[in-house]
């Protein structure tokens, strides 16, 4: 199984999109480094995908939290996705104008 799941990142790996953004603009966008970032928490290396891309462990909180609100309707589930959504806006900002400055 273990075999399996390095294949499968070793696969993604190769076959990561160039950011569009980038090539045309020369400058990274607020997604750059997120792939990478995805790579490195699949490979288990949290601190080096909380270091590419800080934005994606939040963001993967709130899309696992969404699916369960979408399956279990939860009371305040909505209102917690409001603060997840704000949240993750709010690192992917701070940490976009601390790459470019």
């Amino acid at each position: 199984m273990l075999f399996l799941c390095s294949g499968l990142v070793d696969w993604l790996e190769k076959r990561q999109m160039p950011c569009f953004y980038k090539s045309v603009l020369g400058v990274d966008c607020p997604g750059c480094g997120m792939q990478r970032a995805f790579i490195a928490l699949l490979r288990g290396d949290f601190v080096g995908s909380l270091k590419l891309y800080p934005a994606l462990i939040p963001t993967v909180v709130m899309l696992v939290f969404l699916v369960v609100h979408i399956f279990h309707n939860l009371k305040n589930g909505a209102r917690i996705l409001v603060s997840l959504f704000i949240f993750n806006v709010v690192i992917i900002v701070i940490s976009y104008i601390c790459k470019i400055v």
